[in-house]
């Protein structure tokens, strides 16, 4: 397991779609080309079949349009919790490099401790390569200290400052779960009626309110994900399990009052489950 929990954790989720300025770019697709037919061009040389039409596609040609996450901080001796959204529920659209900019510089001002889900081999690398093509410039994020004790590193594959689940409790091969798989079994909830393969169809018609009512479905089930990690590795006792589960459902209802009403599918679901 990991080491320890810092007084400041982000557990987060980012959704990205595949970008066309990218595919033209890589594929030497003519401007007289819609985004649409590159957008087909990405797909067929991604590897498109018949029962497979939209591939997975690297995370170089793609174009990060959401980041949502769960701001846990210890003051002196109690349990804060915040939902944060980039953009915001209220936001028709953020530039791209903005989103990266205020998340990276954020949590390396916090020096906090990130959790994610796959995030070591997709969340972060997307974040990486969207800054550079963004022209993002991140230093408190990337410091890195002079020995790999003396500091936060989140550029240390095995440092507890970057944690990610899947890695942790994953497996290896066919063995390895989704996000939707894992916390399902656990008796938490997954997807809620959308995957990452709708949010391109969201995007291109301009949902992205949408895109962030999902993409915080999925930071909420990878933070419920981390609180079962903390308990089985007794950096939570019972007590405070317990606790944190309540802080969490407490949020939920606060952020349902201030019109967050879709976070009502996500609770109902949770305590159906429990």
């Amino acid at each position: 397991m990991y080491k320890f929990i810092t007084d400041n954790v982000v557990v987060f989720d980012v959704e990205w779609v595949p970008d066309p300025v990218s595919g033209r770019r890589i594929y030497k697709v003519p401007d007289t080309a819609s985004d649409d037919e590159v957008l087909d061009v990405m797909w067929r040389e991604g590897g498109a079949k018949q029962d497979d039409p939209r591939p997975y596609l690297k995370t170089v040609m793609c174009r990060v349009v959401s980041i949502a996450a769960l701001v846990r901080k210890m003051v002196r001796g109690e349990v804060t919790l915040k939902l944060i959204s980039l953009p915001g529920l209220d936001v028709s659209e953020q530039a791209e490099g903005e989103i990266i900019r205020q998340f990276l510089e954020a949590v390396g001002k916090q020096r906090a401790q990130i959790v994610g889900f796959n995030s070591s081999n997709a969340d972060l690398p997307i974040l990486y390569q969207r800054a550079l093509a963004n022209r993002v410039s991140a230093p408190t994020f990337c410091h890195r200290p002079d020995k790999p004790w003396d500091g936060v590193d989140y550029f240390n594959r095995y440092s507890d400052f970057s944690i990610d689940l899947k890695e942790l409790v994953g497996g290896y091969g066919k063995a390895m779960p989704s996000l939707h798989e894992l916390a399902s079994s656990l008796g938490i909830p997954g997807k809620m009626g959308i995957d990452g393969a709708d949010v391109i169809d969201l995007w291109r018609s301009g949902d992205i309110r949408k895109i962030v009512e999902y993409n915080q479905f999925d930071a909420l089930s990878t933070y419920l994900v981390w609180l079962r990690t903390a308990y089985f590795s007794g950096m939570l006792k019972e007590d405070e399990f317990v606790q944190e589960e309540h802080t969490l459902e407490t949020l939920l209802l606060q952020e349902i009052e201030s019109g967050s009403e879709h976070l009502a599918l996500f609770l109902d679901a949770w305590k159906a489950l429990r």
